[in-house]
């Protein structure tokens, strides 16, 4: 990424959303218009309110009434005002005219920019889901290339006027941030939250691109949920990120949670089979989405500072077709209360009858029936189902499914009770023979040079691994 030389590279100090304001305002060459809908115009107040707007301010306007923002910015097909769509018309429409109107000697050096939300707040009757769009198109040098960075972000104060507060900080933060901290990524994340707290807002999608930035977002997507910004994230086969909630909304959802460090033929057959169990719990013309989930406790390492690992695993799967999750929802309950705020209709969770064992163990328990009582109902709230593949256990020298797990005799009526009511189910169609398959002895092959490790994964993820290097496979570990 580069940035302006003319513009001081300020470390990183936690400041006031006005001095961030007035900041830009006594610059010079910040200049552009703000075009404001659904929660007042709080961003621009705020330059105005701290004083010298005129050195950044060019015009700031709020077509409210739907009528004139399709005159101005084109209908939506979808109806849907509060949208990434309404969004990107705003930031075309508005920096166009910034190149059309703002020419002649007086505008030299300028760094032009426009700024647009549309935002939900909370209504009279409380009963909406208040979230706001917003990005920034701008310049980093006068005359140069635009970028752009769109932010989506969910409200969660129980007050509109203070909604309309948080709207107004985030929106000077990312003017600044953008400024300002174009150079160091986890200083713009950051910077985005300063003055506010994860108990207000949820910033559940960052987007950066443009001439001047050189970044994968996906990554910038991890870092959403590390820092606790968010819960979780989607990115699709092209490496685009997507909004969460717009890209699940009233779909049926299956999510096979795993390392896939790297993916194997164990992970290919627990992703079918789990597929087939789940469409056959759909009626014939449903439809669902498959998701890949890595968890942030599956992704252990250093990835702030050497980020490999984690490319790694999106790149591979990313290749294979995969939409991937990536989520701090450690526990199952936490991952269905995601998808339920984010209004999906079945869910179905793969998952290895390991993971069940773990699960039923009453020593994980301070009191074991009440306390996995009230986890399970969080899991099976709605419609969800739980799909268990087969483990091989050494010590009985068998295969075990549902029907032969054995738990403690004080979580037994539990467990019957869930297998009775067909709310955890053995998975269609596996294959017992792929058990003896472990990631960690393939990773340990891969690094070693030994090519063994190649009978236990598909043959495109074998030809991804030894093409671009993944897993600290290098080039001198030549087939024998």
């Amino acid at each position: 990424m580069l940035i302006s030389p003319s513009l001081e590279k300020m470390s990183r100090e936690v400041i006031s959303i006005k001095r961030k304001a007035l900041r830009i305002n006594l610059e010079g060459s910040i200049y552009g218009t703000f075009a404001e809908i659904g929660a007042g115009q709080e961003v621009a107040r705020t330059f105005f309110q701290v004083g010298g707007a005129s050195g950044t301010v060019a015009k700031t306007m709020s077509a409210y009434d739907m009528a004139f923002s399709d005159s101005i910015y084109g209908e939506e097909e979808s109806g849907r005002y509060v949208s990434e769509s309404r969004l990107n018309k705003m930031l075309t429409h508005e920096y166009e005219l910034l190149g059309e109107r703002l020419v002649g000697d007086e505008y030299e050096g300028k760094r032009f920019f426009a700024y647009a939300n549309t935002c939900s707040i909370l209504n009279y009757t409380k009963t909406n889901d208040p979230h706001c769009w917003m990005g920034l198109r701008f310049q980093l040098t006068p005359g140069g290339g635009y970028n752009d960075v769109i932010v989506h972000i969910r409200l969660k104060d129980n007050d509109a006027l203070l909604q309309q507060r948080v709207i107004g900080g985030v929106g000077v933060n990312l003017i600044f941030a953008c400024f300002w901290y174009s150079t160091d990524i986890n200083a713009f994340i950051d910077s985005l939250m300063d003055n506010l707290s994860v108990d207000q807002i949820e910033i559940d999608l960052v987007r950066i691109n443009g001439e001047n930035f050189d970044i994968d977002n996906r990554l910038v997507a991890l870092k959403l949920v590390k820092k606790g910004y968010t819960d979780a994230t989607i990115f699709g086969s092209k490496r685009e990120v997507y909004q969460p909630k717009d890209f699940l909304y009233k779909k049926n959802v299956l999510c096979l949670r795993s390392r896939f460090r790297p993916y194997t033929l164990l992970s290919e057959d627990m992703q079918k089979s789990g597929e087939l169990t789940f469409q056959h719990r759909l009626a014939d013309d449903e439809q669902f989405i498959s998701l890949s989930e890595l968890t942030l406790n599956n992704l252990m390492g250093d990835e702030d500072h050497d980020p490999t690992d984690f490319l790694d695993r999106a790149e591979l799967l990313c290749q294979l077709g995969h939409t991937v999750l990536v989520s701090n929802c450690d526990k199952h309950d936490k991952l269905i209360d995601f998808f339920t705020r984010c209004k999906t209709k079945k869910i179905g969770i793969i998952v290895g009858v390991m993971n069940l064992i773990e699960l039923f163990k009453k020593e994980n328990y301070y009191s074991a029936p009440s306390e996995l009582l009230s986890y399970f109902g969080g899991i099976f709230r709605g419609e969800t189902v739980m799909i268990a593949y087969p483990y091989y256990s050494k010590s009985e020298q068998k295969v075990v499914d549902t029907t032969t797990l054995r738990v403690d005799e004080s979580l037994s009526h539990i467990y019957h009770h869930l297998i009775s009511n067909n709310l955890i189910v053995d998975s269609e169609n596996s294959h017992p023979d792929l058990l003896n398959i472990f990631s960690d002895k393939i990773i340990t092959s891969i690094q070693a040079g030994d090519d063994t490790w190649k009978a236990a994964v598909p043959e495109k993820v074998a030809e991804l691994i030894t093409e671009k290097h993944l897993f600290g496979y290098k080039k001198e570990c030549i087939e024998h």
